[in-house]
Order: structure tokens, then sequence, then C-alpha cells
């Protein structure tokens, strides 16, 4: 008997070919990792929280099909961006229309485009930072030191963001990852607004660059993470875009097989990336998964799957079937 809800059914029946055939292949092969005891790291590049990704992933989150997150700063700060000033959010259907007068006209009123969402910068960046000033300010005068997506854990779990909240909170997944104590990697933070906005404290000498643990500490985390979780089941890596997001993570291997000469570090078991990359022009994010073995972060038999679509329209289908909807 099937258990499987509609949109599930759907992709089975007439996601036939090409990519939507990756498509049904990599859910299945997630899937297959999942029951096998295999644990998955999903990656998040691009603007994807902006894309309200969360309205769904927060849900795989809660299922405990996702057990581990790297993303860009962006996406780990614009969840909560979201969370707090949805309202506030402008979509600009005709973006492509636009001449270099609009878009000047859009940030002096202070929306900041990402293709056709503008983010309010006073009720979203400037209604998380004098909160998440506070929890810096705090630690570093304990002497304590947190990694980004720890500190905005506690800015969640806190409570002092409830009075803003325009959306219902489970469509929020930073807030499912808080409620679970998720690891999330975030490496080049700094390459974020919240990193921005960190960075103009340490050179105004209110705070101190390290008070904010490193991108180095991120990697020695994860591999920590990896160890611990390899020892009786594989880790599967589900990326969605490209950058950084993904590139940082998957060298976690490499790095202890070669550099730590941990000889016994088993490879990803599992590899899909929802990309729209070419391969052809020496990109790592295009890169089809068989170059990853000569890297050492794939095996020969690993499952790999590339599906060469629009993130948005991919991720939430592949979701929804691990979801049985």
């Amino acid at each position: 008997m099937n258990t499987k809800g509609a949109i599930s059914q759907f992709i089975e029946n007439y996601y036939l070919h090409f990519n939507a055939a990756a498509l049904v292949d990599a859910a299945k092969g997630y899937e297959d990792q999942l029951a096998a005891g295999n644990k998955m790291l999903v990656s998040l590049a691009g603007a994807m929280s902006t894309a309200e990704l969360g309205k769904i992933f927060a849900e795989m989150i809660r299922q405990d099909k996702v057990h581990i997150i790297s993303c860009t700063g962006a996406n780990l700060e614009e969840d909560v961006m979201n969370l707090v000033a949805h309202s506030h959010y402008k979509r600009v259907p005709n973006y492509r229309d636009l001449t270099p007068q609009d878009e000047w006209d859009l940030l002096e009123k202070g929306l900041n485009r990402v293709t056709d969402t503008c983010i309010p910068e006073e009720e979203a960046f400037r209604r998380l930072q004098k909160h998440i000033y506070k929890l810096w300010k705090e630690a570093e005068d304990a002497g304590e030191r947190y990694f980004p997506h720890e500190f905005m854990y506690k800015m969640l779990l806190s409570g002092v963001l409830e009075e803003y909240y325009e959306i219902d909170l489970k469509n929020s997944w930073m807030y499912a990852a808080a409620q679970a104590n998720l690891p999330i990697v975030v490496p080049g933070w700094e390459d974020s607004t919240m990193g921005n906005i960190f960075a103009s404290y340490v050179m105004k000498g209110e705070l101190k660059a390290s008070t904010v643990k490193s991108g180095i500490e991120y990697m020695t985390m994860l591999a920590d993470w990896y160890t611990e979780n390899t020892s009786d089941s594989g880790i599967g890596f589900f990326q969605i875009g490209g950058g950084i997001a993904g590139d940082f993570p998957i060298c976690v291997v490499p790095m202890l097989y070669q550099d730590m000469e941990r000889t016994n570090t088993p490879f990803w078991s599992y590899f899909c990336q929802i990309s729209d990359s070419t391969t052809s022009y020496g990109s790592y994010s295009g890169a089809v998964p068989n170059e990853k073995i000569t890297w050492g972060k794939l095996d020969i038999d690993t499952p790999k799957f590339i599906i060469e679509s629009d993130a948005t329209i991919v991720a939430p289908l592949i979701f929804a079937y691990l979801l049985n909807m």
C-alpha cells in the first residue's frame, strides 16, 4: 500500500525523465539513507530563507530528517528576519524591468532587493541588531565565546523577539533548529548583514573579534561531529545551490583522511546537488559529482545525483516527498 500523499504520488507518476527523473531518484536515495540509519547534512546557499523554504524545511527538522546544516550567514539571519518583519517585505514581480533609478529609489526606502523580494532594512536588520548586540556584549563581558548560530539560538529561545512575530512560528526553520539544538556550520559568516554589523562594533572598539567563534573553529567542530556520527552509520550530503555553504563542509572528509591521516574516515554516504551552475566554467559549484571522487570526498559507489534546476522549485518537492505529502 502506497503511504505517500498526493504530491508524492504526482511526482512518481509524472516526473519520469531528465531532471524530473533525477529529482525522484534523489528523493528516493535520501529516503534510503534515512531507512539505513544514516544521517543527513543539508547545505543552504543562495537566498533560500528569503524564498521561505522554512515553510517546509522546518518540518524536515522536526521529523528528524535533517541532522546538521551548513548555511551561509545570509540564510542564518534571513529566516529570522522573515519571522519578525514579514509584512514589511516588498515583492517586485517586474524586477527585470527596473532602471538604475528604480533601484536607487528602493535603497532610499530602505528596501534591499533579492531578485523579486525586497528585505526591509529597518524592520529586519535593525530590529535584530539591538538584541543580538546585547548577547554579544554579555558574552564578552562574561569571557564567553559562541558560534554565530549559537547567538541566534539564544536570541530565539529567550523570547525577546516574540512581540515582533509576523508569521506562524512553525514556518521558521531556525526556530525549529533552535528547539532541536541542531548543529549548524556557518562558513564565511562575516559575509552577512549580522557579520558586517559585528565587524562594525569591532572597528569601533566596542567588541572583540574573538567573541564570535571563527570558521576554523567551525571546521574543527564539524570534524568532531563527523567523526562521532560515522562510528556506526554514514552521513549523506544534500546540497542546495553551490558556494561556500557546500564547498566548506564537504571538505571535512579529505581533511580528516589526508591531513589528519585518519585513513579509516568514511566517505560521504550519499551526495545530491540541486544546481544551475555550469561545469565547463571551472566552477567548484558546477562540478559533476564524479569530480569529487578525485578530491577524496566521495567513493566510487557513493549514490550520486545532480538536479540541474531551480532549487526554489526542486527542494520543496523533494522535502514533500520525504514528508509523504
